[in-house]
């Protein structure tokens, strides 16, 4: 079923959300449980601390891709980022119906997969606290998080910009402890002991950075998450570019700083094979106690992370429905409270079902739909704007365009063929279904390519 609503009749949503709070969900999002359970992952894939540099090609991806996201934001300060870019892009009544149902397709799954990640990794650093977490109890716990954060979710922004920050300082407590810790204790042979041949260029060493940038990026994900409540964001045209660079630069500094803290007390041999590692490296420097507290703090984090990433993600089928283009139950917003609430329940719904799944494949994946239905096709979008309306306003306009594009699109091409095969195939399946999909709907509503020739769409 859908619905056909004029602009003037359209509901909306309340502009309540500021720089700090914007850049607080975009961190939460960001850090989450992610560095926290990948770095022994990133030491492995590249055989010790040179795995630095995984980090640093993680934040300059990131970092030219949040430019790109920066443009298209503030200058479309809309629900749901890509639907809406992708959408104007390509033309709403030709080719941009397609990319926007792709990525609107990619969402559905995406947005479930991302937030059960987040799910998962708390249940599993609480094995830290409760050993005998295991097999149908991880997954308890993963569940239990999503509907919790669902129902946390289920109010207005106001309240929401209140609790991101909230939870954004629980946050900063748990990476400046670990700073802290790393800085008083600091072992230079330690950190920088890397092992022979660490720097060949081979094609293992091309390999390896290639699947420890695809964490990295896992861990950098989630700048963009203002882009998806972007109609509830004040002054977006400043807000919005404001909050994406300050949460790359400032997250990118921590990560480094925390791994270099960790690998200077840990040898990064034992700290590689870690279950929890930050819990470890506190437990080592201060006692038992002090390692169950961090690894407390870092739930908190977990939690805050599928908090953040249910928010963002509950506007996107909204944003669609609201156009008449998606099913029309999920435009219902909250009469006072001004929020979409069917689209809330159902995200978190699929989310909680999406826990049955490994952390593993549910990062992998992520990543791979992510760069094959909304990445890559938002950077030619902003090709395709800027030689389309050159004259159109852009309240933030990246700086030595086209550089960061080009940067991004190689970035995300090289990480796409580190992903591996598996879930390459499996990304062109969910992308041929969604084509599919589309033009079954588009053959059944008369719209395009199917729409009559007198224009009706």
């Amino acid at each position: 079923m859908q619905i056909s609503i004029q602009q003037k009749e359209k509901p909306h949503l309340e502009r309540g959300m500021g720089i700090w709070g914007a850049t607080s969900a975009n961190m939460l999002t960001m850090i989450g449980v992610g560095p926290f359970i990948t770095i022994p992952l990133a030491l492995a894939a590249m055989g010790g601390p040179q795995a630095m540099l995984a980090w640093l090609a993680g934040a300059l991806i990131s970092l030219c891709d949040g430019m790109v996201w920066a443009e298209l934001g503030a200058a479309m300060p809309d629900s749901g980022g890509p639907y809406t870019y992708l959408l104007e892009a390509f033309g709403p009544r030709s080719w941009g119906r397609l990319f926007s149902f792709l990525f609107l397709w990619q969402a559905i799954f995406v947005g479930p997969i991302t937030i059960a990640s987040g799910g998962v990794g708390f249940a599993e650093y609480a094995g830290y606290l409760m050993p005998w977490l295991h097999g149908w109890h991880v997954v308890a716990v993963a569940v239990t998080v999503c509907i919790v954060n669902t129902a946390l979710v289920y109010r207005d922004i106001k309240s929401i910009g209140t609790l991101s920050i909230a939870m954004w300082l629980v946050v900063m407590g748990t990476i400046a402890w670990i700073l802290f810790g790393g800085v008083t204790h600091f072992n230079p042979a330690l950190a920088f002991s890397f092992p022979p041949q660490a720097f060949h260029l081979s094609a293992g060493f091309f390999a390896g950075l290639g699947a420890a940038s695809l964490i990295a990026l896992y861990d950098y994900s989630g700048y963009f998450n203002v882009c998806l409540i972007g109609a509830e964001v004040r002054n977006p045209g400043r807000t919005i570019p404001r909050s994406i660079i300050l949460s790359i630069v400032i997250v990118a500094c921590l990560y480094l700083a925390m791994n270099i803290s960790i690998v200077g007390v840990i040898p990064w041999q034992h700290a590689m094979t870690s279950k929890a590692v930050v819990a470890d490296f506190i437990q080592h420097l201060y006692g038992t106690a002090a390692g169950q507290l961090v690894a407390a703090l870092i739930l908190v984090a977990a939690f805050g992370s599928v908090f953040a990433l249910l928010l963002g993600y509950s506007r996107v089928p909204y944003a669609a429905a609201i156009d008449g283009r998606f099913f029309s139950a999920f435009a219902r917003l909250h009469p006072t409270k001004h929020f979409p609430t069917f689209s809330t329940i159902i995200l978190g719904l699929i989310s909680a079902a999406a826990c049955f799944l490994s952390l593993s494949d549910l990062i992998s994946y992520m990543i791979v739909l992510q760069i094959m239905l909304q990445f890559l096709a938002q950077c030619a979008a902003i090709f395709v704007l800027r030689r389309r309306k050159p004259a159109s306003e852009r309240p933030f306009s990246m700086p030595l365009y086209p550089l960061p594009v080009v940067v991004a699109m190689v970035g995300w091409i090289y990480i796409l063929a580190a992903s591996g095969v598996k879930f390459v195939l499996g990304g062109l399946l969910i992308t041929v279904l969604g084509a599919l999909a589309y033009f079954w709907r588009a053959k059944q509503s008369g719209s395009w390519p199917f729409a009559a020739s007198s224009g009706v769409e």
